[in-house]
């Protein structure tokens, strides 16, 4: 897929145990429906996508969103990423002013 192969994990899962764990495992077919979880070092789930099979994912997309979970980890929550964010764009500093108040701090 990629020069030099995936720079990051993708499992298989031939018998669908881990399908069954996660909710994509379809009985009928005896195959998981395409899922996406993302998982943070300590295990846990901070996104997940499920599609059906007939339409794909966008690789770009799911970059984006590591990239911004990495970055909130790195702040220690102290910066958000908002819809779209892209590294080096604005960050929101999450707390109470900011309720209600976003379209003030964030022009996308």
């Amino acid at each position: 897929m990629v020069e030099g192969g995936i720079p990051f994990y993708m499992g298989s899962d031939p018998g669908g145990n881990i399908g069954k764990i996660y909710g994509v495992y379809n009985e009928e077919i005896g195959v998981d429906i395409r899922g996406r979880f993302l998982i943070d070092p300590d295990g846990v789930i901070q996104a997940m996508e499920v599609l059906s099979p007939p339409v794909g994912r966008r690789v770009e997309e799911a970059l984006r969103q590591i990239k911004a979970f990495q970055h909130v980890r790195a702040t220690g929550g102290a910066e958000v990423c908002p819809s779209g964010w892209e590294p080096g764009k604005t960050v929101l500093k999450p707390g109470p002013d900011l309720v209600g108040n976003v379209w003030k701090v964030w022009k996308p």
